[in-house]
């Protein structure tokens, strides 16, 4: 087990959380850096949420701590080992967390007291210089917030509208939380993942129809977003079939189960050894299932 040293606005995270308990797309596959050579070492910074501790797993690490879980961080590493690399991890990852100030204001702004920190303030800036691998997955936490907003009155007789703004938003939060990864890795590898669409997860099985439909529109907006982005592999989690049957999740419905994090840990090692990885699907029936 190896505990690294992180800065001052990660150990606060570190201190709250373990006292809390807590679409068309043109991009192509990067072209640079190159894919990796067997025996090269891979420093690898994933940048999220729960997703990096491997919350609904079944060996949780703390935030900013390798500890050889079962998350998909922590399994692409070893995946990665086993290829002949020598890995070096350094998780950025706060449960809760959301891409933005925005959405950490607009979380507050509606009563929400569990989402603390955003990746662009208190993950990105903390990325290593020496990194030749970021992961990013962040959204899913986002959309929560905004259905919150919209059950608090956001929107007010424009729910659709309201939507809409608040994913242009995050398309923008997106491009400014990327400029922060690159000028600090310039090197690195950026393997991105889209997001599912939440109304159809099992977390949201006895939602009211209006709450599924409002996770579906913000989903696949979203994707939208980041299936556009220039420069990253994208790992297509909305088309990808798998990712919607009840035995990928674990047992809150929301977080993958060893079994999910294990199908996104393959498509991160095969994004980043690649010289090649697939564009995400511009359309597919789980953009429209209500």
């Amino acid at each position: 087990m190896r505990i690294h040293r992180v800065p001052a606005a990660c150990a606060l995270a570190i201190l709250i959380v373990t006292l809390t308990a807590a679409a068309c797309s043109n991009n192509n596959s990067p072209i640079a850096p190159t894919p990796p050579t067997p025996g090269s070492t891979v420093v690898y910074s994933p940048v999220g949420a729960s997703d990096v501790t491997g919350e609904g797993s079944s060996k949780v690490c703390l935030p900013f701590l390798d500890c050889d879980g079962n998350g998909y961080v922590y399994v692409a590493a070893r995946q990665m080992k086993s290829q002949g690399f020598l890995v070096d991890t350094y998780p950025l990852g706060i449960p809760g967390a959301v891409i933005s100030r925005g959405f950490q204001d607009l979380a507050a702004q509606y009563g929400r007291t569990d989402v603390m920190f955003n990746l662009t303030q208190s993950t990105a800036p903390f990325v290593r210089r020496d990194a030749t691998l970021v992961t990013v997955f962040t959204g899913a936490n986002d959309i929560n917030v905004l259905t919150s907003a919209l059950g608090g009155g956001a929107g007010g007789n424009n729910p659709s509208g309201f939507i809409d703004q608040e994913v242009a938003a995050f398309g923008a939060d997106y491009t400014t939380l990327l400029t922060t990864i690159r000028g600090l890795a310039p090197k690195a590898r950026i393997v991105v993942f889209n997001l599912p669409n939440l109304g159809g997860l099992p977390y949201l099985a006895t939602a009211s129809l209006a709450q599924r439909q409002a996770a579906q529109r913000a989903s696949v907006g979203m994707t939208a977003q980041i299936n556009r982005l220039a420069g990253v592999a994208v790992v297509d989690l909305m088309c990808d079939a798998r990712f919607y049957q009840p035995g990928t999740f674990s047992s809150d419905g929301f977080h993958p189960n060893d079994q999910g994090y294990a199908m996104m840990a393959a498509e991160v090692v095969a994004a980043y050894t690649s010289a090649s990885y697939p564009a995400p699907q511009g359309s597919c029936p789980q953009m429209t299932l209500f």
